[in-house]
């Protein structure tokens, strides 16, 4: 080799092992930046020319290397899409775990104060004070659902803000990765190994937000995709999420892209991430959560109206509804027919039929169908729409006015919006029915086994000229009323009069009276009132099958459960995450006590090859001092 080949092979060693020092100490710089993948030169021998003896030119550095899997990568991002979906899913849900299950904003310290003042009208049915404290734990426990279902509303609120803000972070994400396609397609193969740092940091935040899926193009590009196939980046070409109004309800946000034909509503399950996490939470929980509170809002209301108006109150009158509620809600579509006059009155039917899941009415052209809002699975609904033989579906009924178009649609709520209307309808202690409407009197001979019966008012406008009647039993199967017709009796069935019904208890024998007669202001019977304590227990809920404390009970245990299990979830994917950011981390993070030996070494060798640029220079001083001589 001749003595430049030596200072040529110095010089070439020299650069190189510089590069390599700088890229170590670029490493160093950057081991807390998030995103930052960790860099390696390269090198390769310079060849030497041929010749019998052949010996090498030097090195240099062939490529500035990014070290990443891609694999990895692709875990990091599913792993990220899962952990911002639980996390909003896991938050959201216990919050909602809080409100219905804490003493102080759910409803079960309201609920039992309430019964047990109506106990307390029980023991004492003349007594004000007991009278005023049942009326004032009533209010109470209707403004107790009123706000709970306030707080339910305000956490849709919530949803409806973050979606916002959170589109508003995806959309800028998408736009720089955008960016930095085009920015990486510009610079080609010599692209930055920080440049493709920025994007793949970028698509991991993008994918927290919406999940993220990423195909590479030929050009570099990356063009990434929602889980659900929705594109957004497309090589240097950003979409754009919104929140579009939903068609029923124009103050509820929906999903949708952005197009240039407009916005198109994305369906659930299209993104995954925060967002994803969000709109799962507002449709899995929330709705389903606010609805039954309203179902059983209405099945406690209407039960215990129902009692109220069967006894009389403190002064004989009959009884007025304790509680008052809103009808179910309908909401048109805002594609129906410009010229359509179709809607609906409602009013709850069957409280044992409720389900509490949103439908949707449509028309088309001949006949109405129901289907439910989530599944689309169909409903049955009868009737045909008058106000003598309404729409009956899911224990609602529907009367029809204007004209409907073929192709109109409607949403019902039977039950969401009911708790949010409840109010205290009594005034005063007094208008509490706590006493029967009617006194049964046993004859002395009567031979059967009958003790009593429950009297109800079932008309109060007839009932208001009631004073006395008498049943007469001609034998066990037949009956008369002051002298009447002859009226077929069946045991356990109600005998019926102008405005009233009697149920009795026992067994009626041929030649039995009873008389029955008003019961008067200021009784002290508390009959009635011994109904009215014991609603709580009455099963009137899924087809008399459950009542409203144990729906209660079941509420708080459904959503207390909806809570842990989206926390064991969030915990699990946790522990997948720390597991695919340790994969990375040994794969592309930096470990300063490699780098630190690593830059010992190319210090040591760039000493070296400084050495062999001065020997060389000896050589080549010692040849001019030769030829000089």
């Amino acid at each position: 080799m001749t003595t430049g080949g030596v200072l040529g092979t110095g010089a070439s060693a020299l650069l190189a092992f510089q590069r390599a020092m700088a890229t170590v100490g670029h490493n160093v710089a950057n081991v807390a930046t998030p995103g930052y993948s960790r860099q390696r030169v390269e090198l390769q021998a310079r060849p030497g020319q041929s010749s019998n003896i052949s010996v090498g030119q030097g090195v240099d550095v062939s490529s500035l290397r990014r070290l990443a899997d891609g694999l990895v990568y692709a875990r990091q991002l599913d792993s990220a899409g899962e952990m911002g979906r639980l996390t909003q899913l896991s938050g959201m849900a216990s919050r909602v775990d809080k409100l219905i299950s804490g003493t102080t904003t759910g409803l079960s310290n309201a609920w039992s104060s309430f019964f047990s003042a109506a106990k307390g009208v029980v023991a004492d049915p003349t007594s004000t004070a007991a009278r005023s404290q049942m009326l004032t734990t009533g209010g109470q426990l209707a403004a107790r659902w009123r706000q709970l279902d306030g707080n339910l509303v305000q956490l849709g609120n919530d949803v409806e803000s973050s979606l916002k803000d959170n589109i508003a972070s995806a959309n800028q994400l998408a736009a720089e990765i955008a960016n930095l396609n085009r920015d990486i397609i510009a610079a080609g193969v010599d692209a930055s190994p920080d440049l493709l740092d920025q994007r793949e940091l970028r698509i991991g935040q993008l994918a927290a937000l919406v999940g993220a899926e990423t195909v590479r193009q030929d050009d570099g590009a990356l063009n990434v995709f929602t889980p659900g196939g929705q594109p957004m980046v497309l090589g240097a070409k950003a979409m754009q999420l919104s929140v579009a109004a939903d068609p029923y309800q124009a103050n509820r946000g929906v999903l949708a892209l952005q197009t240039p034909a407009g916005s198109v509503p994305l369906p659930l399950g299209s993104v995954s991430g925060a967002i994803g996490g969000l709109l799962e939470f507002r449709t899995t929980i929330l709705d389903p959560a606010r609805a039954e509170l309203g179902r059983l809002a209405i099945a406690f209301a209407q039960t215990f109206n129902a009692l109220q108006r069967d006894g009389v109150d403190y002064a004989g009158h009959p009884g007025a509804d304790f509680f008052t509620l809103p009808d179910p809600q309908v909401f048109p579509h805002a594609g129906n027919a410009p010229a359509s006059t179709a809607s609906f009155t409602t009013q709850v039917a069957d409280v044992g039929a409720l389900t509490g899941n949103n439908l949707v009415l449509r028309f088309d052209g001949a006949s109405w169908s129901a289907s439910r809002a989530d599944t689309g699975q169909a409903v049955t609904m009868t009737g045909t729409g008058t106000g003598a033989d309404p729409f009956v579906v899911d224990g609602i009924a529907l009367v029809l006015s204007g004209t409907a178009a073929a192709g109109d649609r409607f949403l019902l709520q039977p039950t969401a919006g009911a708790s949010a209307g409840m109010q205290l309808a009594l005034t005063a202690p007094e208008q509490i029915a706590a006493a029967s409407p009617m006194t049964v009197g046993l004859d002395a001979g009567n031979i059967g086994s009958v003790s009593g019966g429950t009297a109800s008012v079932t008309n109060a406008a007839l009932f208001a000229g009631f004073t006395s009647a008498t049943i007469s039993f001609i034998d066990a199967s037949t009956y008369t009323v002051d002298g009447g017709p002859p009226v077929a009796y069946t045991p356990g069935a109600a005998i019926t009069g102008p405005g009233w019904s009697l149920v009795l208890s026992g067994t009626p024998a041929a030649g039995d009276d009873i008389t029955l007669g008003r019961t008067g202001p200021r009784s002290s019977d508390n009959a009635n009132a011994r109904r009215l304590a014991a609603v709580d227990g009455q099963a009137v809920l899924d087809g008399g099958r459950t009542d409203v404390t144990a729906a209660l009970s079941q509420l708080t245990a459904r959503v207390g459960g909806d809570a842990r299990h989206a926390q064991l979830n969030l915990d699990a994917q946790q522990a997948i995450d720390e597991q695919v950011l340790a994969e990375r981390e040994s794969v592309s993070g930096v470990n300063l006590d490699e780098e630190a030996a690593n830059m010992l070494r190319f210090q040591q060798a760039y000493q070296a090859a400084a050495q062999v640029i001065a020997t060389a220079d000896t050589m080549f001083q010692s040849l001019l001092g030769a030829v000089r001589r």
